[in-house]
């Protein structure tokens, strides 16, 4: 690999301080970060993990929310179930290398698929594979335990002895468990509990004794905020209580959920959870990169470290900021995204 130089305002560390620095990444490391002798006016974030979707999705974009939810997603005879019975494989790999393709120009480099289909639905996501993105695949129905799956994405829980056999095989072969759970209501809240997942995803309808449990045994919890709201699951900033949960110490990644129903796009979801739920621009960012640690990767900008970056343009907004990192969530986004960086590699670039 080539040396690259990347001068502009980066977002350093755990704790995302912001300095004007110099990076110069060989060999796919960040091997020196020293203090930049101009502005340059661009914002270096850390790359972004998108960490629940379901990009098969892509086949039935902007599907209109007519119906009950478990109409529309759930298995086997939801809407989208059905549609994706129906979609030939060439157009379903076509479809998902879109939302791939689509991620990575908006700064998103990693991604955590619920991927529906079996060993079939598992085969098609590999060889929808864009370089540059690193995927985390779920299966289910025999699909988690293929060798490109990290693991099992259980639609929910409920007892049943397939779910638990599952989970079990999963863990026995060293694999993720990841479960919805909480989203529509309760009931499957301490089903999903006894499977001892690795993950939970949306906890929306969490209460605190859901939250202590989470934390207590170490489960993180991926929260989707604009789905629940679109879908219909949520109408208050304290469902998900996404304050509590972070209060307790609970490991907490970001996801943007049906593609069929929502862009995967990231700075969108970051934008959105700090203005209805409060988030400070710090404690989002770290959702929004931490779910690199299902991949066994890291995003953080510090010398030896992986160089996963997402340059911004700053539009002149920087020198009128009084908090760098909030202005370049929530009013630049994707549209100012001008260079990709992952594992070291330039992988999207405007020129």
């Amino acid at each position: 690999m080539n040396s690259i130089q990347i001068t502009g305002t980066a977002f350093l560390g755990a704790d995302f301080r912001p300095e004007n620095v110099e990076l110069t990444i060989n060999n796919g490391i960040i091997t020196d970060i020293s203090p930049a002798r101009e502005i340059s006016g661009k914002l270096i974030l850390p790359a972004f993990f998108n960490a629940h979707t379901h990009i098969g999705d892509t086949v039935a974009l902007d599907t209109p929310i007519d119906r009950p939810l478990k109409e529309l997603v759930a298995p086997p005879n939801g809407l989208k179930h059905v549609i994706l019975r129906e979609t030939p494989n060439d157009k379903l790999i076509s479809a998902m290398r879109h939302s791939m393709e689509f991620m990575i120009r908006g700064g998103t480099t990693g991604f955590a698929d619920f991927r529906e289909g079996g060993i079939f639905g598992v085969s098609a996501i590999s060889s929808a594979r864009v370089p540059g993105i690193t995927p985390v695949i779920l299966g289910r129905d025999g699909g988690e335990l293929m060798p490109e799956s990290a693991g099992l994405g259980l639609s929910n829980a409920h007892r049943l002895d397939s779910e638990i056999e599952a989970a079990a095989a999963a863990k026995k072969a060293g694999k993720l468990v990841a479960v919805h759970a909480g989203e529509g209501g309760i009931k499957d809240i301490e089903p999903a509990f006894e499977l001892e997942p690795d993950v939970i995803i949306h906890a929306t309808n969490f209460c605190t004794k859901d939250i202590r449990r989470a934390a207590d045994e170490d489960i993180a919890i991926v929260l989707c905020p604009r789905s629940n709201w679109l879908l219909g699951v949520t109408d208050s900033s304290k469902k998900p209580p996404v304050r509590e949960i972070l209060d307790a110490g609970c490991r907490v990644y970001l996801g943007t959920d049906n593609v069929m129903f929502v862009s995967p796009d990231m700075a969108s979801e970051c934008a959105f959870l700090m203005t209805v739920y409060k988030t400070t621009p710090e404690e989002t960012l770290s959702m929004a990169v931490g779910g690199f640690s299902l991949a066994g990767m890291s995003s953080v900008i510090e010398e030896g470290k992986p160089a996963n970056l997402c340059v911004m343009e700053d539009e002149g907004l920087l020198s009128l900021s009084r908090k760098p990192l909030s202005t370049a969530l929530t009013r630049l986004g994707r549209g100012a995204v001008c260079q990709i960086i992952s594992n070291g590699e330039v992988i999207y670039s405007v020129k």
